[in-house]
């Protein structure tokens, strides 16, 4: 049948444009040259399909990255996925011309329509002023000439706002001297926070909120203190939050990073920042560690700034830590494992596993979006997701139960997962996305196995990931930080604005609750004062803790 096409002419069009055959030589091959020069160009079409699917894919991430959703709402339908994708999704809400405006205590200390019942305790944290609308008696005796009562008021609630205001305090302090006796007496005062300085905790408390809590940049904090008629430079203000953080803050830094170090299971993450004055050439990448507690009772993050990205840190970091470490699949956390053979296990993170899969559906477009549903990765989405929906079903158990459940329901899922990865890895491109993620999890194999044999281990990373989000946004806004020592004011206080959001704080509350409680102490020989200070403790819950109302929507 192959003798029926060999056709000089038309063999010599089809190979003519693809080699460097002349018609003379062409016209001399056997059947069976022509045969196997038909298959060495069918080889490099097969490499040329392949590339430009690699590029294909390529292009679509990039599109995505650009231009796409940051969250998964899009892929495919799957009852299972729909379950995993509510546990790793932030809530979102699209505005539109139909939305309503929310009632007033819907939007006062409350994200829900509360009954009216409900309205004293929803305001009980606010300061109030009644403002009365009444007839004048003369009026009211032309209307009502017989007489009238009057009844029970209408009444309806406006929520006002009041820009920052500033007040002088000028302190004067009463001095005695003795008649008969040379003594001089002051009477009592605060102690001030910086010497021959105006800043107040009140100012440093609003100043450090705004720029590691709201992400303002320190030069918009300056100019909006301008057009107010104060001024304060961007190089005072920061100048106060470093020698702030040296002074007090860093005490209740340490102070939460022993409460750290207790904790059997740290979760663990870190980002590049720029710093400008740091030694090294302009455009070096320092990086910003971040490490979170178990979410318990007692939530410490805390962020600790190194030059470089490499084990070291983790060792001075962590010092004679003994449990887990949750990360992602970097490195350095395995090298830490392997040098502190027996003292640490590092577990790895099943949500970035997951999202190779799903940045692969995210991509597809055109026709490719009907084989989605399909592929290898939606299946695999599928399987990941029964890993969650199993295990989450085991969280409310205690830890021995929790243990021997998930190696009743768990691991034998998980272990289908790895031996399904397996068998389709050599069957996909190599460098493919598909080949890539599945690759991915193979090679981690070891570590997102570490869940299973330790019941207090989550499946992921996550709240690491969330506790460095907020540097990461900020980072957005300022580009880069001056020097090392603002670099690790920085660690400091954004470690207290996340630790306090972590502990249902409100951060301005609990910066200024600190200021004004720690420099009484500053002449103490012991640091027991600091358990009163930590952001579980009663005292501080009561001054500083979100309202009622306010957590009980946080817990729904």
């Amino acid at each position: 049948m192959f003798g029926l096409f060999l056709n000089a002419g038309i063999w010599y069009n089809i190979f003519m444009k693809n080699t460097e055959i002349s018609r003379e030589k062409f016209n001399q091959m056997s059947s069976d040259e022509v045969f196997s020069l038909l298959q060495q160009m069918q080889t490099e079409m097969d490499k040329m399909h392949e590339e430009n699917e690699h590029l294909t894919e390529r292009i679509g991430n990039l599109l995505t990255l650009l231009y796409g959703r940051s969250t998964e709402k899009k892929l495919p339908a799957d009852p299972r996925y729909e379950q995993l994708s509510m546990l790793l999704n932030e809530a979102e809400s699209d505005y539109s011309e139909d939305t309503e405006e929310p009632e007033f205590e819907e939007v006062v200390r409350s994200y829900k329509r509360r009954k009216a019942g409900k309205r004293d305790e929803d305001l009980s944290g606010l300061p109030s002023r009644k403002i009365e609308h009444t007839l004048p008696e003369e009026e009211l005796k032309q209307i009502f000439p017989d007489g009238y009562n009057r009844l029970p008021d209408e009444v309806y609630r406006k929520l006002d706002f009041h820009p920052a205001t500033f007040e002088v305090l000028e302190h004067h302090i009463a001095v005695y001297a003795g008649k008969k006796e040379d003594k001089i007496v002051k009477a009592d005062h605060p102690a001030e926070l910086l010497d021959h300085s105006i800043v107040t905790p009140t100012l440093a408390a609003g100043i450090i909120n705004g720029k590691y809590v709201n992400h303002v940049p320190i030069a918009r904090i300056e100019a909006e203190f301008k057009r107010n008629d104060i001024a304060l430079s961007r190089q005072v203000m920061s100048g106060w939050m470093i020698r702030l953080s040296e002074r007090y803050f860093s005490l209740v830094y340490d102070a939460l990073k022993k409460e750290l170090l207790s904790d059997p299971v740290i979760h663990a993450d870190e980002t590049p920042v720029e710093v400008s004055k740091d030694g090294r050439k302009a455009g070096s990448k320092s990086y910003m560690w971040v490490y979170r507690t178990a979410e318990n009772e007692k939530n410490a993050v805390l962020y600790d700034y190194c030059k470089t990205r490499n084990t070291d840190h983790l060792k001075d970091f962590l010092g004679d830590y003994h449990g887990v470490i949750v990360s992602d699949g970097y490195a350095s956390y395995h090298k830490l494992e392997r040098d502190w053979n027996g003292r640490i296990r590092v577990a790895g993170c099943w949500a970035h596993a997951r999202r190779l899969y799903a940045k692969i559906i995210k991509s597809a477009s055109g026709s490719d979006k009907k084989k989605v549903k399909y592929s290898l990765a939606q299946y695999a989405l599928s399987q990941i997701g029964d890993i969650y929906h199993l295990d989450n079903a085991l969280k409310s158990l205690p830890p021995e139960q929790r243990e021997k459940e998930r190696n009743l329901t768990v691991r034998p899922v998980v272990e289908g997962y790895f031996a399904w990865a397996e068998e389709h890895l050599p069957e996909v491109p190599k460098g493919s996305s598909i080949g890539k993620a599945l690759a991915y999890s193979i090679n981690q194999k070891k570590y997102l196995c570490t869940f299973l044999d330790h019941p207090d281990v989550p499946l992921d990373n996550n709240p690491a990931e969330q506790a460095i989000r907020p540097f990461c946004v900020g980072k957005h806004n300022w580009h880069l930080i001056d020097t090392i020592h603002g670099a690790e004011a920085s660690a400091i206080l954004y470690s207290l604005a996340e630790t306090a959001k972590a502990n249902r704080l409100r951060p301005y509350d609990y910066f200024r609750y600190l200021l004004e409680k720690i420099p009484a102490h500053m002449n103490d020989t012991d640091m027991d004062f600091l358990h009163d200070l930590m952001p579980w403790s009663e005292n501080v819950i009561r001054e500083c803790g979100k309202h009622k109302s306010e957590q009980k929507n946080e817990d729904k």
